[in-house]
């Protein structure tokens, strides 16, 4: 049996892609997902990947599902914080709702899966965590104070861990993509869609492949040079 790798919404989109480049590496994975059964049943009966439903928000719920999986399948050696909501809105119009409701998927949800592996990980002396953030945590996006202040404190949070991790043999690096054509991004309408498309340089949206890709890299075995960095896949649309 490979490394467990555990991937926080696991079952769609770019995390479903991430789930599976990790199976192809021959990890173990364990796919958490939130609401969707229907979708992660089907993710499930595809790949062979057994799915975990749970709030990653809540840290309570969290620590069941650490606490489970560590006992039916065995210590999460490798940990990638890819879920994520919105609740997109003008500052004048967000609720106090909708801000806590990203803070705490996007962002807590980074600390509470961290808080419960990482000290696993430092007595192992072995572990890799990628956190996913976003091109909106780097450059910030109208509408999304909430979802930028979620994904730049990843970004920070990432770079603060790595310091610890560093000399136990835990990785902590982020990936920040940009616009990935995932049925969120596809739900944008299509006039502000095609300029979306037009401030980026490579001329099209990212694959879930594309992020898939950075995360096999950076949990790699081999990958134990590389920590605290944010790896940018965004098409060249934001550089720095």
């Amino acid at each position: 049996m490979g490394r467990i790798a555990l991937v926080t919404g696991g079952t769609r989109g770019i995390g479903a892609q991430i789930s599976r480049a990790l199976q192809a590496q021959g990890r173990t994975v364990v796919a958490g997902y939130a609401g969707n059964h229907e979708a992660a049943e089907a993710f499930q009966a595809d790949t062979g990947i057994r799915t975990w439903n749970f709030d990653v928000g809540h840290f309570d719920a969290c620590q069941e599902a650490t606490a489970a999986i560590a006992a039916e399948v065995g210590p999460i050696e490798i940990l990638v914080n890819n879920a994520g909501i919105t609740r997109d809105g003008t500052l004048a119009r967000m609720t106090r709702e909708m801000w806590d409701a990203v803070i705490d998927t996007n962002l807590g949800s980074c600390f509470n899966m961290c808080k419960l592996t990482f000290p696993g990980m430092r007595e192992r002396k072995f572990g890799r965590i990628v956190n996913v953030g976003s091109i909106n945590g780097q450059a910030g996006q109208y509408g999304q104070v909430n979802y930028a202040a979620a994904k730049s404190g990843i970004h920070g949070f990432t770079k603060a861990l790595a310091q610890e991790g560093a000399r136990f043999g835990v990785t902590v690096n982020a990936i920040a993509p940009g616009y990935v054509d995932t049925d969120m991004v596809r739900a944008v309408p299509g006039e502000v869609l095609q300029k979306i498309v037009a401030r980026i340089p490579v001329g099209r949206l990212g694959r879930a492949e594309d992020i898939a890709r950075g995360v096999a890299f950076l949990t790699a075995d081999e990958a134990d040079f590389i920590t605290g960095s944010t790896l940018s896949i965004n098409g060249g649309q934001h550089m720095y």
